[in-house]
This record gives C-alpha cells, structure tokens and sequence, in this order.
C-alpha cells in the first residue's frame, strides 16, 4: 500500500502537470500523511537539510564554467582544433564533433551547455558541406550526453550526495566509458557515412594544426589539470569546480580576451538561474528521500526483487530497463533524486559495486537525454540548429542504439567499467 501511495502521489501530480519538484513535496506529504504523521515542521526542515551539502557547492560553479567556456572562445577553439585534425576525411565533420564533445565533456559537465555550443559551431558547416541535417544533429546530441559521464560531472555530484557514494571515485570510474561512449558513436558514423557523397574540408599542414594547438591549449588545459588534481587530492570535487570556473574565467578575459565585463553579469544570471532548477530538486527531493527511508520501502523492494539477488548481472539488466523507460518521461535530475534512495539498498544488498552501479546509471540517465519524447538535449538541438524536433529524433535513432549496445556490453562485463576505474583512484 504505501509503495502504491508514493507512485500513485508522484505520478498522479506530473500527470496533472505539475512541476518536478512540487510532485516530490507532494509525494513526500502523501507519505507523511499515510503514516499518520504529517507535520509542516519536518517538511520545511528536509527541504533547508536537502541543499545544505558542501557536495553540492560544485553545481553552481560547474554550471558557470560551461557558461563562461561557451561565451569565452574556449569552445570554438576546441572545434577548430579538431577540424584541423580529422576534418580533412570523409564525414569529417562527424568526427569533429564527436572529438569536441568529448573534449568540452571534460570542460564543463552539463549535456545541455555541450550541445547548444556544439549546434551552434558545427550544425551550420554540416549543412553547407551536405551532411543530412537530422543524421548530423542526431550526432550532435548523442556526443553531447558524453559530458555528464567524462569529469567533470555535475549528474555524479548529485548522485553521490543521494547514496553517499564517493564523488572523486565516480569522477575517476567515468574516464573510460565516456570514451568507449565516444567510440562507439565514432564507429557508427563511420558506418553510416561510408556511401554518402559529403565534401570534405581540405587537409589542414602541420604549421595549421600546430597553430590551433597551440590556440586550444589553455582550453586543453583545464581537463588535465581536473583530473589531476583529483586523482592526485590537491583539491575535492567542489574544490575543482572552483578551480574549473576561475580558470575558464581568467583565460576567457585575460589570455583570450574574448569575454568581456559586461557580459559577466548575463553569465552570472544564467548559472544562478540554472542552479536554482538543480537545487530546488535536490531539496525537494530530499523529503521525499527521508520518507522513503522511514517507511522502509527499500526492503520492501529489496523482498519484491529477492529472486534476482544471487545474480546480479540479472538485477542490473533489470534495473537498467527501469531506468530506460523512466529515462522516456523524466529529466537526469530527478529521475538520479528520484531513484537513488530506493535502489542503492537493492544494489548493496547484492552485492555490486556503487561506484559501477553509479556509472551505469549516469549512462543511462544521460541516455534519457535524447530519448522522446522528453529528451531535454534534442529539444536544445533542434531550437539552436533551428530544425525540427521530429527530423532530431529520427536522426539520434542509429547512435542511441548504438549507445544502448555499449550499455548491454557493461553490464555484462563490469570489468570493462571497473579496471579502469581502479586504475584511476587507486
């Protein structure tokens, strides 16, 4: 009964179209009410209690890196640097892409701030060389949702303060599988492209492509100094996205020269507003949370799901599934706030790892980014390329699969998540 009152307040209030976050505080007053036990007093203290994590400090700061990266140039010179690598092959463009993403990824954490950058560069030079513009923007916001896996990531620092699982460690384990993400999409564009006839750029001389490395590389900078200052503990993940703003910030105005005084205050604000989404969540999120935890829901699942304990691999199949379809109609961040609580005891209790279930799950729930019909990366895609929603989503179809292919292949094999993992934060 109250596993049916938690679904059927959350789901009965987004069906009424009810914001995210106001659905979890009603989700969490159900509760208290069911259990005979409401009280204004607790909701309102969860609430403070949920956003008052040092954890959390990292979001606002990531959140601006990625603003002043798109306003600053750091982005641009990213794409001009790859072009100059692999621009020169056939569907090289493509290649770019995927190459920029990967490299922003490490930059500033945020899909949604990845893709707007990369449809606003690239888009425009596909269209005029002839690549299909649905393929091309397909590609575009399926290398964009590499950001929330590759450090630094604002997804794990909100789903390692849900399940107290260590944010350095998940920052670390996300390295590789956000390469092998940007892999498997390099390998599905080569197949697709093969027999299309697309103008290539032509070959770019070694004295160009020293002169956009050596453009690029304070942006190439950042993500090594992340990483190392992780793996290394100079700083904390909070610490890092101080270092990641301030860094962008100083090489945005002083070295590159490209951002400008008066443009900081537009930054500031849209950060600020972006972060205020993100933490509202958190906190109304958090009631929902402490009522989950009191009246023990987990065990009662735990018991639901207790035929699938001894084999985990089986579990994870299953709760990726979950994820999957939820991943249809529900946005990262609640459906990290949402299902943290409820499946970390499950996931303990059989004994898998958190830091791999943490990155399986960041997968999939940055999967769900470019999944309809929600899909909040296709939407950024095809306003800022100024295409239709319908031609984005047709054209993602051959590289989400190709993703959920990847996901199938960790889930079967952990150690291709796990070895360089434990490389990483050893």
């Amino acid at each position: 009964m109250t596993i049916a009152i938690f679904l059927g307040a959350l789901l009965g209030a987004m069906a009424l179209g009810i914001p995210i976050a106001f659905s979890l505080l009603l989700c969490g007053a159900a509760l208290m009410w069911h259990m005979d036990m409401f009280d204004a007093q607790i909701l309102a203290q969860n609430v403070i209690e949920g956003s008052n994590s040092f954890p959390l400090l990292a979001v606002p700061f990531f959140m601006l890196a990625g603003e002043i990266m798109n306003a600053g140039g750091l982005s641009r010179r990213i794409v001009h640097f790859a072009m100059t690598l692999v621009g020169h092959v056939k569907g090289g463009l493509g290649y770019v892409g995927i190459m920029a993403a990967i490299i922003m990824a490490s930059l500033s954490g945020s899909a949604v701030a990845d893709a707007a950058a990369l449809a606003a560069l690239l888009l425009p030079m596909m269209q005029r060389a002839g690549y299909d513009p649905a393929r091309s923007a397909g590609l575009l916001s399926a290398s964009s949702i590499i950001a929330p896996i590759i450090p630094p990531s604002i997804g794990f620092v909100i789903f390692g303060v849900a399940s107290g699982v260590s944010v350095s460690k998940l920052f670390m384990a996300g390295i590789a599988p956000g390469i092998m993400l940007g892999a498997a999409l390099w390998f599905t564009w080569w197949l697709l492209v093969r027999s299309e006839k697309i103008e290539a750029a032509p070959r770019a001389s070694k004295t160009e492509v020293l002169r956009a490395f050596k453009d690029a590389t304070f942006a190439l900078v950042l993500p090594v100094i992340v990483v190392v200052g992780l793996k290394f503990g100079v700083f904390t993940p909070t610490e890092a996205a101080v270092v990641a703003a301030v860094y962008a910030l100083f090489i945005s105005t002083v070295v590159y020269g490209e951002l400008k005084l008066n443009q900081l205050y537009g930054l500031f604000l849209a950060a600020a507003k972006t972060t205020s989404v993100i933490m509202f969540l958190v906190a109304a999120a958090m009631v929902s949370a402490w009522m989950i935890t009191v009246a023990d829901l987990p065990s009662t699942l735990v018991t639901l799901l207790e035929p699938l304990l001894d084999s985990p691999r089986l579990l994870m199949l299953a709760i990726m599934v979950l994820i999957i379809l939820i991943g249809t109609a529900m946005d990262m961040t609640p459906t990290i706030l949402i299902l943290t609580p409820v499946l970390m005891p499950i996931v303990k209790a059989a004994g898998i790892d958190p830091v791999y279930f943490g990155v399986m799950f960041m997968i999939n729930t940055a999967i769900g980014l470019i999944t309809p019909p929600v899909g909040t990366v296709l939407s950024t895609v095809a306003g800022v390329g100024k295409i239709r929603m319908d031609a984005v989503v047709k054209g993602v179809w051959p590289f989400m699969l190709a993703q959920f292919a990847l996901l199938l292949l960790m889930v079967l094999f952990p150690q291709l998540v796990m070895v360089p993992a434990r490389w990483f934060y050893s």
